[in-house]
């Protein structure tokens, strides 16, 4: 309830009516200030007019004056420049920690903006606010499914650049590593960009031309290798395989000669509920192949300007052993694997374009980043839940750029109940102050 205080001061959704202390002065708010998410007061530089005297300074807000000595406010000198005490219920009189006594006002919050709050609180319909939204203008939907598309990206580069420091600067091993993170698709997406920082990117070098050699090196480092990553209804037959012998033996040549760590282990792969065309084993042997081909690099993901470009870079399919199995020594009907048209697209939209939203933002380049904005929006929205969900609430979802919009409002708004920060919330809130 006090997050909706909050919102009612920031807002200013006040009563018609004068506002007065609880001492009867008059209250008139000129500036509520700035709001603080961080410690101290919070919002800062407000400016109210009590009693005839403008006053500038930091605004507190409680549900009860008496949280304010709860919290200790009256022995924390970071509070003696509060020159307004905002509470839902004045139940004590306060003061800071030079004693002088503080001004305090009872904010009403209005019976149908609190009607409307508890109903957002409460609610198990997704979106909670899906009532209002075919009612909010256009031009408002626009304006903040912009921002959360802006929110999103800086999400993400920010993360690109968080790998790039890991890298030490190496633009290469982050695309390397966000690329391999997004094969994963989802699922084991934890589990490969773990591989990815792992993976010898020195020796794959040497050996880029010999793709079995390659296969060795990605399985190896991924443990997949060892007879236990086998299930065991497949050891066996994994163990009379002669591919699967073959690149033990490589790997255990090359790990020799590189003197490379000991695998990652391979019980962090996960396969419960998964699809056997995203087992890792597949996945690993597509990136073998994208490796092979050299069109896996930081200049081939962010230097191609269309969608049909990037498909083309991303066109992979993996060795001929693959082709007919999923897993060692358990063969499968052949079929030749190669990234479906939707797998690079879902690649384009989780590395390509944050990759090169990272790289505007640490070049300060603002064609770069609208060049990632622009392959956003030449890609058709994602097919999930989360959009379908939005869709039968009467949002136009036309692009890539919209359905990531669409998530990063999930995610970050509607998952965690952060209704008072979401303009949809606000025009839902705003529909009730009256």
């Amino acid at each position: 309830m006090e997050k909706l205080l909050h919102y009612i001061w920031k807002q200013r959704i006040l009563p018609l009516g004068t506002l007065a202390t609880t001492r009867g002065l008059p209250v008139e708010v000129i500036d509520p200030g700035l709001h603080n998410h961080d410690a101290g007061p919070d919002f800062f530089n407000a400016k109210v007019r009590i009693g005839g005297t403008l006053w500038v300074g930091n605004v507190e807000i409680h549900l009860r004056a008496t949280d304010w000595l709860r919290h200790r406010h009256d022995t924390d000198p970071a509070y003696d420049s509060v020159v307004l005490h905002v509470v839902a219920e004045a139940d004590t009189d306060v003061c800071t920690s030079a004693g002088r006594v503080l001004p305090q006002l009872v904010l009403p919050v209005p019976d149908e903006v609190r009607a409307h709050y508890a109903e957002l609180c409460r609610t198990e319909d997704y979106p909670r606010c899906w009532r209002i939204i075919p009612q909010v203008p256009q031009l408002r939907v626009h304006s903040w499914m912009s921002a959360l598309l802006f929110e999103r990206l800086n999400e993400r580069a920010a993360k690109c650049l968080a790998r790039l420091q890991a890298a030490q600067g190496d633009w290469e091993r982050t695309a390397w590593v966000t690329l391999a993170r997004n094969f994963g698709f989802g699922l084991n997406g934890d589990a490969f960009e773990q591989w990815a920082t792992r993976l010898p990117l020195h020796a794959c070098a040497k050996h880029r031309d010999d793709l079995l050699q390659l296969e060795a090196l990605f399985m190896g480092t991924a443990g997949l290798l060892q007879a236990e990553a086998v299930p065991p209804s497949a050891r066996e037959a994994a163990s009379a395989d002669a591919y699967f012998r073959r690149l033990q033996s490589e790997y255990a040549y090359l790990a020799h000669k590189f003197e490379l760590p000991a695998p990652m282990p391979y019980q962090l792969w996960r396969y419960l509920r998964l699809r056997p065309q995203n087992f890792p084993h597949l996945r690993l042997a597509q990136l073998a192949q994208l490796y092979h081909q050299g069109t896996g690099g930081f200049a081939s993901l962010t230097q191609a300007a269309t969608r049909q470009a990037l498909h083309q870079v991303l066109d992979t399919a993996p060795s001929d052993y693959w082709q007919r199995h999923y897993l060692f020594g358990s063969e499968a009907r052949r079929s030749e694997k190669r990234l479906s048209a939707a797998s690079r697209d879902l690649l384009i939209i989780n590395t390509v374009v944050p990759l090169l939203f990272a790289h505007g933002i640490k070049t300060a380049d603002d064609q770069e980043q609208e060049r990632a904005i622009q392959l956003l929006e030449q890609l058709k929205p994602e097919n999930n839940f989360i959009i379908r969900q939005w869709q039968q609430c009467g949002l136009q979802v036309e692009s890539a750029a919209d359905s990531q919009a669409l998530i990063q409002l999930k995610r970050n708004y509607c998952d965690r109940s952060e209704c008072l920060r979401c303009r949809f919330g606000f025009e839902y809130l705003q529909s009730g102050k009256h």
